[in-house]
């Protein structure tokens, strides 16, 4: 009786706290819940190294590490170790092209041909505008040419080959995801604006966001002393591996480094953290649906979550139910990254691995089947003073951009 009346009191008190309170509490429960299945799983897989961030609009809620960069040296994970985020890599291009294009220093519905002129295919190569580049509707054969990529092909190179190439759709109309392609919306941004794509990414989307670790390329992510080394399975364990230069080669496809900080702070930007550097419209144009992604409903660990996928600029747009969440995923040799946030919730999680695992689709989708069973949509996290228990860092003041 004792029991049944201490819960009973539990109940009605959770009920009758504040709405800003007993989200408080949903959410702790909610970070507290994830951070024990990320435990486990990391265990039961025996990965590396691994972090992740959970993050509202007012900041990050929590960010946690474990494991160690490398299991040769046994040098731990910490929130500012560097991992390759690799088609992550592909949110940064669509916001700094988002960033460009706003500014009016070119149009999404511009011709390729007319920033890439040397850029040819088999078919009427006019038919492609900036928003099939970056919104993975081309209407080429998909992964053209990845091969070549991973065989150490020069970039130029391998866009000879796609002269061979005709249309299987008329661009926008169906999805077709693209590296090579892709990567061209970097030779538009350097076009338009004379300045060099990582150094772009520096000024214009790293610095003001107080992105302290992030890179493009292969040379600052193995200069930093506090990298993560890729791994990969060899008859059971994991075993550390030379860092691949291959799709260095595309860097707006897959080219950026960052910590787990540093992907918090870009979360943080997707929810309004940061106006400034990334205006709410820049924001909604990236993520707004524009073709649907059908295989995607077929992907394990989401195939009975999703019930509908699409792709925007540089991000998916999965639906669950009467959910949307805004998502994208990377995975190169040795390291896999996921990052998803949703508006309605005011909540997002980003996860990083040095290891080659599925399971971190196994954490993502568990993170939002848990979501979703918790936090009322109505109210967006804000918290502003959390509960004992519920760490919330406010980003620092982010200094406006010079260019």
């Amino acid at each position: 009786m004792n029991g049944l009346r201490l819960a009973g009191i539990a109940l009605f008190l959770l009920c009758a706290a504040p709405p800003a309170r007993a989200a408080d509490l949903q959410t702790k429960a909610l970070v507290n819940t994830f951070d024990s299945h990320f435990r486990q799983l990391v265990t039961r897989e025996n990965i590396p190294g691994a972090a992740y961030a959970i993050v509202g609009p007012q900041g990050a809620i929590r960010i946690e590490t474990t494991g160690y960069t490398d299991t040769q040296s046994r040098q731990p994970v910490g929130e500012n170790t560097v991992f390759r985020v690799a088609s992550v890599s592909k949110t940064f291009a669509g916001g700094l092209a988002g960033l460009l294009a706003n500014e009016g220093a070119f149009n999404w519905d511009d011709r390729l041909q007319d920033h890439v002129p040397g850029f040819s295919i088999a078919g009427d190569v006019s038919l492609i505008h900036l928003s099939h580049v970056v919104g993975q509707s081309s209407g080429l054969i998909p992964h053209a040419y990845d091969n070549y990529i991973e065989d150490g092909f020069p970039l130029d190179r391998i866009l000879e080959k796609f002269r061979r190439l005709d249309y299987l759709c008329e661009p926008g109309t169906c999805y077709s995801y693209q590296n090579v392609l892709f990567s061209l919306i970097g030779t538009v941004v350097e076009h338009s604006t004379s300045s060099g794509y990582a150094e772009l990414m520096r000024d214009r989307i790293f610095e003001p966001l107080g992105m302290k670790n992030a890179s493009v390329g292969i040379e600052p992510l193995l200069e930093n002393p506090d990298h993560a080394r890729p791994h990969v399975k060899s008859r059971g364990a994991w075993r550390p591996v030379a860092v691949e230069p291959d799709y260095y080669r595309v860097a707006p496809a897959a080219g950026v480094n960052a910590s787990i900080d540093d992907l918090s702070h870009w979360l943080m930007a997707q929810l309004g953290a940061y106006p400034h550097v990334l205006p709410p419209s820049v924001v909604e144009t990236v993520s707004t649906p524009r073709v649907r992604t059908k295989r995607d409903l077929r992907r394990r660990h989401w195939r009975d979550l999703l019930s509908d996928a699409h792709y925007g600029l540089g991000w998916r747009i999965y639906t669950i139910g009467d959910e949307q969440i805004v998502y994208h995923g990377g995975w190169v040799r040795g390291f896999r990254a996921d990052i998803a946030w949703s508006k309605n919730r005011g909540i997002g999680i980003a996860i990083l691995m040095n290891a080659e695992s599925r399971d971190i689709g196994e954490l993502t989708t568990a993170f939002w089947r848990e979501a979703f069973a918790r936090l009322d949509g109505r109210s967006p996290i804000e918290t502003a003073e959390p509960v004992a228990g519920l760490s919330v860092r406010t980003p620092p003041a982010a200094r406006e951009s010079t260019h």
